[in-house]
Order: structure tokens, then C-alpha cells, then sequence
């Protein structure tokens, strides 16, 4: 792929790079995952808030691998839990627990509560190895539902209520919850300026870098 930026996506989470990839499909971009590489070592997520957590990926996958790297930091934000699980949100039930359990536990916390506001939220990070990064945030309102709904998706997205579609996220196709959903807004408004990113990119990249991308890089 002559003249195509090699993006790894930081992440090791299938449901994540799958969305992910499919949102950037079309564009000039050799999209990668860490599975692509040799075994790299953990990044310590231990950002207090997304910002910090989506950096700390993109920015350590990046220096590490010496490509562009974007991470994503994301999580469920509850307003009967005072935020929680948040930044927590994959380690909730424990390091190695299942989506599954993930689920039940907070289903547990919030029995009996009734308000079951929640959002998802997303933070894209854009890395480059010489450290500086693009940032960009969005969120998705609604609500928690009482029992699991829906086989699709990963994470909390069987109880995430979404009532302009009447659906939880576990209901939705991939198209619709990349219309609607945190990460999707997230991506959509990295699509309206992926132009400019794609300029920004080479302009951060080390010179030896940008030579090999003009020389086309990835065939």
C-alpha cells in the first residue's frame, strides 16, 4: 500500500480494533494491531482520568514500535455509582474477570437504584515517537437496563440502554452503534479532519520516517 501511514491501533481488544477498523476503512492508512508485532510490553493504565489512560497507550505503542499509534480510553460512567466503574471499567470485577461478570457485578450495585443514568465515554488518542499527541472526546448518554438485552458488541454494551433506538447496545448492528456510540463520535469527528491528521503525522514523524513514507513505506 505505496503511500499509506502505517496506524497501529493499541489495543488488544477484538471488538475495539474490529469498530475501529471499520470506521477508517477507505482512507490512506495501513491499519495494524498490536497482534501484528512481537510480544511488547504492558503499559501500567493507572490514569486517573481517560485523557491520561488513552495517552499513556498511544504514546508508549508508539515509541516502542516507532510508528503513528492511536489508542482508545474508554469506559461507563454511572450516576447512581458516582461515576464508577470509569476509568475502572475493564478491571471492575478484577483483572481477569469476563465481560460476564463485568456485567453482573454492576447489575449487582445497581439493584434497587432507580435512577439508572449512565454514558459511555471515549477519549482518541494520536501518537507519534516523539511524543506529541491529538486528542479527541465524546460521549453517549442513557441508561442502564435491569436484565441483559442483545449477543453483539462486548463489554457492558448488553445493558446499555440506548432509548433514541429503543435498543441496548448489544442490539445494535455495527453500523448503528458507530452512528451513535461514544467511540463511533469519536472516530466520525476524527473522520471530518483526517486530512489535516494525516499532515500533522508527517510532519511529527522523524525525517528518516517520512523518507520511507514518501518511497512508499508498507508495500
Amino acid at each position: 500500500m505505496a503511500n499509506h501511514i502505517p496506524l497501529v491501533i493499541a489495543s488488544g481488544n477484538p471488538g475495539k480494533i474490529t469498530e475501529i477498523q471499520e470506521l477508517l476503512a477507505g482512507f490512506p492508512i495501513e491499519i495494524k494491531s498490536l497482534n501484528d508485532f512481537g510480544p511488547i510490553p504492558e503499559v501500567q493504565e493507572d490514569g486517573e482520568t481517560f485523557d491520561e489512560n488513552a495517552y499513556k497507550k498511544a504514546s508508549f505503542a508508539s515509541k516502542i514500535l516507532g510508528i503513528p499509534a492511536l489508542a482508545d480510553d474508554s469506559g461507563l460512567v454511572v450516576e447512581a455509582l458516582d461515576g464508577a466503574p470509569g476509568v475502572l471499567s475493564a478491571r471492575y470485577a478484577g483483572e481477569n474477570a469476563t465481560d460476564e461478570q463485568r456485567v453482573a457485578k454492576l447489575l449487582k450495585e445497581m439493584q434497587g437504584q432507580i435512577n439508572r443514568n449512565a454514558a459511555f465515554v471515549c477519549v482518541l488518542s494520536i501518537a507519534v515517537p516523539s511524543g506529541p499527541a491529538l486528542t479527541y472526546e465524546a460521549r453517549c448518554e442513557g441508561l442502564i437496563a435491569e436484565q441483559p438485552a442483545g449477543q453483539n458488541g462486548f463489554g457492558y454494551d448488553p445493558i446499555f440502554f440506548y432509548p433514541p433506538l429503543n435498543k441496548t447496545f448489544g442490539q445494535m448492528t455495527i453500523a448503528e452503534k458507530s452512528q451513535v456510540s461514544h467511540r463511533g463520535k469519536a472516530l466520525n469527528e476524527l473522520k471530518q479532519e483526517v486530512d489535516k491528521v494525516l499532515i500533522w503525522i508527517r510532519r511529527h514523524m522523524p525525517l528518516e520516517e517520512q523518507f520511507l513514507y514518501e518511497q512508499g513505506r508498507g508495500d
